[in-house]
């Protein structure tokens, strides 16, 4: 079953401690299990983490890849925050 989380939750989440979400196209991926397997090192989720990483990993990655984790990483989408 998938989550919904506001951008401000998933900012809370940006540290190994609390975990290491980022936000993929209006997904939200859990990637603190995948950090140390990330081929490019765990040091660039950790700076992505909490944010909104989609021009990042859409400038180093292809539909495949999002294919080959999605399952594995994805817990849920980005719902818009009340709006006042």
């Amino acid at each position: 079953m998938s989550k919904s989380f506001t951008p401000t939750e998933v900012a809370s989440h940006n540290t190994p401690e609390r975990g290491l979400y980022i936000i993929i196209d209006n997904a939200v991926y859990n990637v603190s299990e995948f950090a140390d397997e990330h081929p490019g090192g765990a040091k660039i989720l950790k700076r992505v983490a909490g944010k909104d990483a989609s021009k990042q990993f859409w400038k180093y990655h292809n539909d495949g890849v999002l294919k080959k984790y999605a399952a594995k990483l994805k817990i849920g989408d980005v719902r818009d925050a009340a709006k006042l």
